[in-house]
């Protein structure tokens, strides 16, 4: 069987191979999925993917990673991220991003040595440098490579060539931490994470694509605290499943209900990427 070949793929695989042995930042999205698969098609048993396991990930975004990185076949390491228990994070400001990254690199770096491999790599693509990412910032100071800007690859890119690949989750919607659901300034906490998570889970499990339950709470902050059972949930939904949610809409509550939300509003704009950046001046998720 021919192996797959494209201007992007064939840059991406020369690159990884001059890296010899790579630590994968492996979060089961397809930009880091793409990495791992190319990663391990050249370099074997010396490309690692870890994936960091804390409150923010979500359970079943854990278990699909576990079962993508069977499906490539490439060695795939859990480990415990500890960022929920720094109150930098904790206190939720704009800049969460910036220690959720720098812990997870601090991992990353102790986890290549005592696997001793030569570089650790992320899954960021050209697309992303135009956004307003704390985390690139941290990547940078720790020394973090981008395989895939270094190969100026954009997330049509990615799509293509992992479909190209017969990477199953080519055409995967984006997704992003549970913490991003909480608007800035609101605690982050395992309590919120979990209705969260929870949530989101059992809408998933309703048959939508593409869903995001952003928190809010009802009535003032006290010091960004606010019982997680006065809270609302601003509801997307990507674009094809908008009118079908509106629809179920009983079912919707009904769920959102038990997992304790006081009210139940569906965001007519729909679901767009880091909703909860519009509210900052001048750092609007993306930058136009």
């Amino acid at each position: 069987m021919a192996v797959p070949s494209d201007a992007h793929l064939d840059r991406l695989r020369a690159l990884i191979s001059q890296m010899d042995s790579v630590l994968v930042c492996y979060s089961g999205g397809i930009d880091s999925a793409l990495v791992l698969a190319v990663a391990h098609e050249v370099l074997g048993e010396k490309a690692v993917g870890m994936t960091a396991v804390s409150p923010s990930l979500a359970p079943y975004e854990k278990q699909a990673a576990v079962s993508l990185a069977k499906q490539i076949g490439s060695r795939h390491e859990l480990v415990d991220s500890s960022e929920i228990d720094d109150p930098r994070y904790q206190v939720n400001n704009a800049d969460r991003c910036f220690y959720c990254k720098s812990e997870l690199y601090r991992i990353s770096s102790i986890k290549q040595q005592e696997w001793s491999l030569g570089h650790v790599v992320n899954g960021t693509n050209l697309d992303d440098l135009g956004d307003y990412r704390p985390g690139l910032l941290a990547a940078k100071e720790a020394g973090v490579r981008s395989p895939l800007v270094e190969c100026e690859f954009r997330k049509d890119d990615v799509r293509r060539v992992a479909q190209l690949l017969g990477v199953p989750i080519w055409d995967k919607p984006a997704s992003a931490c549970l913490s991003s659901r909480l608007p800035y300034g609101t605690s982050v906490t395992r309590e919120r994470l979990a209705q969260i998570g929870g949530l989101e889970a059992e809408l998933l499990a309703l048959g939508f694509r593409q869903v995001r339950v952003r928190w809010h709470a009802l009535g003032a902050l006290h010091d960004g605290e606010a019982n997680s059972k006065n809270a609302l949930a601003r509801l997307e939904f990507g674009a094809t499943d908008l009118a079908r949610a509106f629809e179920q809409r009983d079912v919707v509550v009904d769920a959102a209900k038990r997992y304790g939300f006081q009210y139940v509003t569906l965001d007519l704009q729909g679901y767009r990427t880091g909703s909860h950046n519009e509210v900052l001046v001048g750092r609007h998720l993306r930058l136009v």
